[in-house]
């Protein structure tokens, strides 16, 4: 079944032209919205609409996806050239001046505004208790992913939590630890109000297991293992998640939202722009796409040999590639990644895939469990979820005895197994950077990195310009 939230979104963006306003003025605005806060439908049309600034289309110009990967060592920029930004991103010479920062900038605030303008008004309707609570722990979660999405690259950021008239915009950074401390308390209400599991029709809203799993990412970021260990555990009570047996059905059109899938955001072919852009930004420019993100030798040589998730991840030579043959020459690097493709059959517009992004899969949250225990020196209990991660990739694999348990019990011998294993389970999934950052050795492993600088990306020259009580990230 067709997930309606894919459909409601995209009426509900539609039904809101007369709250235009709210969404285009930079970076954040204030509406007049009594007038419009009036039923439910109202509510719920309200909260639909603050999950468009997730999607990765064209109308969106998300290019989180090159933060993430072109910044860090999976991928090369390739294409044409066209997007010198996106260049900007491998060689770290982006700017603040740099037309990827400022649209991700706003897209991020897009999204708070649209949860505060329905955190403010929610109350103010007859609405079932149910559906209010339904509502209120979505914008609550929304807005507390779009803040660590903009902590992740610009570090401190301005902090609003309610809709903000224009003569009081203009406040300074928040520090990240501040920010944290409100996306804890945020998704710890959220919890409390989500449903555990959605009906088939609303599939693609935020659950309570989404709202524990941002917590937990957070406080992973935190460097404070215990509590991440404690919501993994409330994750794990909630018996709704598990790994699938086929690596590739996360990224498949008829099995994704499956039960690996703990947020998965929502992309559909409609004909509308709001299919993943991913499908031709990432394909090779012989398959008629862009180019702009080309796996790198080195990724592929983090693999295990006979570990079956290269060949899942990555299209090398004389490989099926979505009804061609690929070739060295489809790629400057000879590989391309294979996340987030179709076959042009599927589709009626290439940049309108249907394949979702899984935000946050199950395996994950496994291999965060592994990384706490593995700080707190509990080696046993981390070895335990990072094999389940990769008896899954083992039992895929025509050789038994590829992917070997990790049996050792030294600190950073299991600490360099985990990494590992983010490395290749969550290949082109949109984390190396922030990995490599989060861990202290992005100076070591990306040359041009300078540490104390690239830690984060430099704030919007716009919006300095703008707001004179922001001051600019270091070294920028």
């Amino acid at each position: 079944m067709k997930p309606t939230l894919k459909i409601l979104l995209f009426v509900s963006i539609f039904q809101l032209i007369a709250c235009e306003g709210i969404l285009d003025k930079e970076p954040i605005a204030i509406l007049d919205a009594g007038s419009f806060f009036q039923t439910e439908a109202d509510a719920i049309q309200a909260v639909n609409a603050a999950y468009s600034p997730l999607l990765f289309n064209n109308g969106n110009n998300n290019y989180y996806w090159a933060f993430a990967e072109v910044t860090g060592d999976a991928a090369i920029p390739g294409g044409d050239g066209s997007r010198p930004g996106i260049v900007e991103m491998e060689s770290f010479t982006y700017t603040p001046r740099t037309e990827e920062l400022n649209d991700f900038w706003k897209l991020q605030y897009k999204g708070v505004t649209q949860c505060n303008l329905v955190l403010d008004n929610i109350e103010k309707i007859n609405i079932n208790e149910v559906t209010k609570n339904r509502i209120t722990g979505e914008a609550l979660f929304l807005r507390s992913y779009y803040y660590f999405l903009l902590t992740q690259v610009f570090g401190d950021v301005p902090m609003y939590l309610k809709v903000t008239p224009p003569d009081q915009l203009k406040i300074s950074k928040s520090p990240r630890d501040i920010i944290y401390a409100q996306i804890l308390t945020d998704c710890e209400k959220a919890a409390t109000l989500l449903p555990v599991k959605n009906t088939a029709d609303n599939v693609g809203r935020a659950t309570k297991g989404a709202a524990l799993a941002l917590a937990a990412k957070t406080s992973l970021y935190q460097k404070d293992y215990n509590k991440v260990i404690t919501y993994v555990s409330e994750i794990k009570a909630l018996n709704v998640y598990k790994l699938v047996s086929d690596y590739r059905e996360n990224f498949q059109k008829l099995t994704q939202n499956n039960s690996e899938s703990v947020w998965e955001i929502q992309h559909t072919n409609l004909e509308l722009g709001v299919g993943n852009f991913l499908n031709q930004w990432w394909a090779s420019r012989k398959f008629l796409g862009y180019g702009f993100a080309e796996a790198t030798p080195s990724f592929v040589q983090s693999f295990e040999t006979g570990d079956p998730r290269l060949k899942f991840t990555v299209a090398m030579n004389n490989d099926p590639y979505f009804g061609l043959i690929y070739k060295n020459s489809f790629s400057s690097t000879t590989f391309s990644p294979r996340k987030f493709l179709q076959a042009d059959v599927e589709l009626t517009q290439k940049a309108d895939g249907d394949i979702n992004y899984p935000a946050i899969r199950y395996a994950e949250v496994l291999l965060w469990e592994a990384e706490a225990y593995t700080e707190l020196g509990r080696m046993q209990e981390a070895l335990a979820p990072l094999e389940i991660v990769r008896a899954r990739a083992r039992a895929q694999s025509t050789n038994p005895a590829v992917l070997p348990i990790v049996v050792a019990t030294d600190q950073n011998t299991v600490r360099l197994a985990i990494r590992h294993e983010r490395q290749v389970e969550l290949g082109f999934e949109l984390h190396r950077f922030f990995d490599l950052v989060r861990w202290g050795i992005a100076g070591d492993i990306l040359p041009g990195f300078q540490k104390g600088k690239h830690e984060v990306f430099p704030l919007p020259q716009t919006e300095i310009d703008l707001n004179p009580s922001l001051i600019q990230n270091s070294g920028y």
